[in-house]
C-alpha cells in the first residue's frame, strides 16, 4: 500500500480526539464557516454544554461548552466541570450516544425525544430549530475525529 491511499479522506487532516479541546475547538471553526448553519440558526440565543458520560467504551466524564449566538460559535470548550460556565441549556448522555450523534447515525432530536439524551432547558425552544440541530451534526462530520 503506497502512503498517499492510507491517508484518511480528508487528506492530511489530522483527527481531533473525542472528547477533547482540539475536537470542540475544530467544531466552532466548522460552525463558524458554515453558511448554512448561520442561516438555520441566525435568531438562536443559547448557550450549550454536553455532558459526554462514561460507558463502556469510554471511562471517564467530558464536559463541553459551546456558546451558540444568531448562527455564529461564540465560544468552545473543554470544562473541568459543569457548574464551570452558565448555561441555558445541558445534554447529556453515554459516550456510546454521543458517537452516534457525532457520526451522524442517530438524529440529535431523536434522541432527545427518546431520553437517549437528557436534556434540561426548554425542549420546546430546541423544536424549533431541527434543521440548526442537523447543520450542527453535520459540521460534527466535517470534523476529523478519533474515538
Amino acid at each position: 500500500m503506497d502512503v498517499q491511499s492510507a491517508l484518511p479522506e480528508e487528506g492530511n487532516a489530522i483527527a481531533h480526539r473525542f472528547p477533547s479541546a482540539a475536537w470542540i475547538q475544530e467544531l466552532a471553526a466548522q460552525l463558524n464557516a458554515s453558511e448554512s448553519y448561520e442561516k438555520s440558526a441566525k435568531d438562536w440565543e443559547g448557550d450549550f454544554l454536553f455532558i459526554v458520560e462514561p460507558d463502556a467504551s469510554y471511562p471517564s466524564t467530558a464536559y463541553f461548552f459551546l456558546g451558540l449566538y444568531h448562527g455564529k460559535c461564540t465560544g468552545a470548550a473543554l470544562l473541568e466541570s459543569e457548574a464551570e460556565r452558565p448555561v441555558e441549556f445541558v445534554v447529556q448522555g453515554p459516550f456510546s450516544t454521543w458517537r452516534q450523534v457525532v457520526e451522524g447515525k442517530l438524529d440529535p432530536i431523536q434522541a432527545l425525544m427518546t431520553r437517549k439524551l437528557k436534556l434540561q432547558g426548554n425542549m420546546m425552544k430546541i423544536m424549533r430549530y431541527p434543521k440548526a440541530a442537523k447543520e450542527i451534526v453535520s459540521c460534527c462530520a466535517l470534523v476529523p475525529t478519533d474515538f
